[in-house]
């Protein structure tokens, strides 16, 4: 039997059978199911690792790639900072205190975590903080750049001026009174995370060294922002030792949150994949239905010296056409989909919830990988089968009886 005649098989049987209509039916919802299946695969991982890749980014404005951390008092300093900056050119650090505080500007109090930093060196690692200082580039010592959630709820304008209160203690004779001082509100940042907005405060790090007695060259702790942060650490914890400190990475302090965001992206993946597994299975009856349906012409095909493989050829080719088209149409359908979530505003999200008001959309090349190898494994294998029962036709006694 030549390829030919293999084809012209294979597009006889594509078409409609009037005669046993159920059987094009079949087919056609199979074309569907896959289609719809990866269409729905492909929308809801880019939806899934959009959301994950927004979160990451948020998080690293105010969770730095790479933080160091002391382990005994005083241990973070210059004499380190300045050995890092020289060992890794490729890496940016910026050096800060912090301190619980509270915020009053006449009768409205609020409280918060306030860092102090190095203006130069803080806008090369956080890009909010970049943002909020644009503004203002003549940055003074006692300057102070808030969140938009306090600056909203102390009602703040430019150039007011607000206390801060520090939860260290300053003895006056008599009793113990809390350290105080007024600062002049010159900006604030949206990160677009509540939880941040409403707490976060940045002034200078000549700052809060003067106001907590603390050395010019000692530090509570050292933001690092680097490209491959998972590799960075594990060269920046060799040259640790000898200082007493610590590293952490961004993955390190949030990751229960990241392992349950990919947790519940593969269980999704699985759960998704079934229905492109149930379409198959009506692959599967559509070829069944074809083979009992057609028992005398494949006899009749075999008597004449057709061989059993290029009859299973036949119907494995028929099954991969109608699973393969099927697959192809869900791509683009799932590509159209992201196309109008991307671009339209169908779906509006809660900005304080998560982030951004926008449904953040990005199907990553590996996810878009799994899909195409598993949606093809599923269509191959449902293919086999039925063809392989095609060649299980006994020619005699189905040329006897029909």
């Amino acid at each position: 039997m030549t390829n030919n005649l293999v084809n012209f098989i294979i597009k006889k049987y594509l078409k409609y059978d009037n005669k046993n209509p159920f059987i094009s039916i079949t087919a056609l919802l199979s074309f569907f199911g896959v289609a719809i299946g990866v269409m729905v695969l492909i929308v809801a991982m880019a939806i899934m690792n959009g959301v994950s890749k927004e979160f990451e980014d948020k998080l690293f404005t105010m969770n730095y790639p790479l933080s160091i951390y002391p382990k005994l008092d005083d241990s973070v300093n210059k004499k380190l900072l300045i050995h890092l900056e020289n060992k890794f050119p490729d890496m940016f650090f910026s050096p800060y205190l912090s301190s619980q505080v509270m915020i009053q500007k006449d009768g409205m109090m609020g409280g918060g975590l306030i860092f102090g930093v190095d203006p130069q060196k803080e806008v090369k690692i956080n890009k909010i903080y970049k943002e909020a200082l644009q503004n203002n580039p003549n940055f003074d010592k006692y300057d102070l750049i808030l969140g938009a959630g306090i600056e909203e709820q102390l009602g703040l304008y430019k150039g007011d001026k607000a206390t801060i209160f520090f939860s260290s203690l300053n003895p006056n004779g008599v009793s113990m009174m809390p350290k105080m001082k007024r600062f002049q509100y010159v900006g604030s940042f949206r990160s677009g995370l509540t939880a941040y907005d409403n707490a976060y405060m940045f002034t200078s790090l000549e700052a809060l060294q003067t106001l907590l007695q603390r050395d010019e060259s000692s530090y509570d702790g050292i933001h690092i922002y680097s490209l491959d942060p998972m590799n960075d650490i594990k060269k920046i914890k060799q040259e640790l030792p000898e200082f007493e400190v610590g590293v952490i990475g961004w993955w390190q302090q949030n990751g229960n949150f990241f392992s349950a965001m990919e947790l519940e992206k593969k269980a999704l993946f699985i759960v998704l994949m079934l229905i492109i597994l149930i379409a198959s299975l009506n692959i599967i009856s559509s070829l069944l239905m074809t083979v009992m349906s057609r028992r005398k012409e494949i006899a009749l095909l075999l008597s004449m010296g057709a061989s059993a493989n290029e009859t299973k050829q036949i119907f494995f080719k028929l099954g991969m056409i109608i699973g393969v088209s099927g697959i192809f149409f869900g791509i683009l359908l799932g590509f159209f989909g992201i196309y109008l979530l991307g671009n339209f505003d169908i779906i509006s999200l809660p900005a304080d919830v998560y982030g951004t008001s926008k449904l953040p959309i990005e199907l990553s090349l590996i996810d878009f990988s799994l899909i195409l190898f598993g949606s093809f494994a599923i269509v191959l294998l449902s293919s086999y089968y039925p063809a392989k029962k095609s060649t299980k036709i006994d020619v005699l006694e189905v040329l006897r009886n029909e």
